[in-house]
């Protein structure tokens, strides 16, 4: 079973026990996590779809810690014209194990 879930506006595929790599969520770590806007549910044979979100459904998980991904190098550059600039950027992220689908 398997549910397609809405978190701070980006969808995820979540399994119960699978572990979501999602944008960095204003909680602490060990903190139990209810998520309501769940787009589908796939149970194997018959996938329900919602309009927009399925009532009463819901994904539960645990926050397991926080972190930030790799640095990513950003270059600008334009030819002749003198003008270069370099910086970069590390996204924070937060993962979520995925303990109960209900619905």
């Amino acid at each position: 079973m398997y549910a397609l879930v809405e978190i701070q506006g980006k969808q995820y595929k979540a399994e119960e026990g699978a572990l979501l790599k999602v944008d960095r969520l204003k909680a602490e770590e060990g903190d139990v996590l209810q998520f309501d806007s769940v787009l589908m549910l796939n149970d194997g044979d018959n996938p329900r779809l919602g309009k927009p979100y399925i009532a009463g459904a819901a994904v539960k998980g645990v926050l397991e810690e926080h972190g930030r991904d790799k640095k990513l190098t950003v270059l600008k550059f334009k030819r002749r014209k003198n003008y270069s600039r370099k910086y970069g950027h590390r996204q924070a992220y937060s993962l979520l194990r995925v303990k109960e689908i209900t619905g």
